[in-house]
């Protein structure tokens, strides 16, 4: 009984080293794959905030809490599986459907240019009279979410083609850690940022003087900081989406525009020393956004003038 206690306590004794050597492997390659999807976290960072612009206080952090639960959907509930069944049986279909993303970025985000240039609106906004707070902030949730499907997507898509081959229960594991862990990053950020000026609020009230100072430079700081923000998250959604297509019409052999690109890219930073990798990846993402602006424009054109659709 004693040596066959102890035989059962070694099997659980190794049953568990290997448990833990998995949950080990798939902590260094949720890592591994997050650090590779920073750009697009920073991007989805970027975007959000112009979703709760404009909206009372008291609404801030319940309308970022409700884009969250809606990212964690996303991610989870509709991108994990369908990423696990494109993997296995469909690999081909995942570049044409980044492609499909990239393009309603390009779209979301060239449609925000011409508007700002004066263009015809499509859609309720903040600058128009709000008739009904809780449809529009209904729409704007519904909004926020959509986009972040689509730069889920490529997060998601990211870490699939960062982790090798892996089993699928190690696939799924990871593509859940990295899907969460980006979740509470982004939107922890995202409810930082936008409560800021409450924070700098509450310290015009405290009695010291440098604290008054911080609090009320936090105040006149803040509304330009949302401002700025929102004119990165437009350059954001530009910036991935043509990234996105670029590098997908070279994974269907199509592989000209990316490649000028990068020569472009490369010429940069051999002509700008020390500075060379700063505005090599500036010159990327330039280029990048100015093909997802003529995209963008393209398919607002087609939609709006020639289709119809969102006329008023």
């Amino acid at each position: 009984m004693a040596g066959g206690l102890v035989a059962l306590l070694d099997d659980v004794s190794v049953i568990a080293r290997a448990a833990a050597a998995s949950i080990d492997d798939v902590g260094i390659a949720a890592s591994r794959a997050g650090a590779k999807a920073a750009g697009v976290v920073i991007d989805d960072a970027a975007v959000t905030p112009a979703y709760v612009t404009g909206f009372t206080p008291d609404r801030e952090l319940p309308i970022i809490w409700r884009i969250a639960r809606g990212s964690l959907k996303n991610k989870l509930v509709i991108l994990l599986p369908i990423a696990l069944l494109l993997s296995e049986f469909l690999p081909w279909a995942i570049t044409p459907l980044l492609m499909l993303g990239g393009a309603f970025l390009c779209y979301e985000g060239a449609e925000k240019v011409i508007e700002k240039l004066g263009g015809a609106k499509h859609g309720e906004t903040l600058e128009d009279p709000i008739e009904d707070p809780v449809a529009f902030e209904k729409s704007r949730v519904a909004g926020a979410i959509r986009t972040d499907l689509i730069l889920s997507a490529e997060i998601m898509a990211i870490t699939l083609a960062s982790i090798g081959p892996e089993t699928l229960l190690a696939r799924a594991a990871i593509l859940a850690v990295v899907g969460i862990g980006i979740t509470l990053v982004v939107y922890g950020v995202v409810g930082l940022i936008v409560k800021m000026d409450d924070v700098g609020l509450h310290l015009t009230h405290r009695s010291s003087a440098s604290a008054q100072k911080v609090g009320r430079g936090l105040l006149l700081a803040m509304p330009k900081v949302l401002t700025l923000l929102s004119v990165v998250g437009t350059v954001a959604m530009l910036w991935v989406g043509g990234g996105i297509i670029l590098h997908g019409l070279y994974e269907l052999g199509v592989p000209g525009p990316e490649h000028l690109v990068e020569v472009m890219r490369h010429a940069v930073e051999a002509a700008s020393g020390a500075l060379g990798g700063i505005l090599g990846w500036m010159t990327y993402a330039a280029l990048s956004a100015l093909v997802g602006l003529i995209l963008g424009a393209i398919i607002v054109f087609v939609l709006h003038k020639v289709l119809k659709v969102g006329a008023h």
